[in-house]
């Protein structure tokens, strides 16, 4: 029997990048629980193109 469960997968996309001109995205794919989480999440992760942490937000 399969259930469903609460956990789904995101992207985060970097915010400071569509500032800088540069060409790509840093986007990293990761799964967040539904029920504890319901908003979007906030997370500073490495940007190999900026070559530093940045603030990363979940995309739709």
């Amino acid at each position: 029997m399969a259930r469903k469960g609460n956990r789904i997968q995101v992207i985060l996309e970097c915010t400071e990048h569509k500032g800088t001109g540069q060409a790509g995205t840093s986007r990293y794919i990761t799964t967040k629980n539904k029920k504890n989480t319901p908003d979007r999440m906030e997370i500073k992760k490495f940007n190999p193109i900026l070559k530093r942490m940045t603030v990363h937000k979940e995309i739709k």
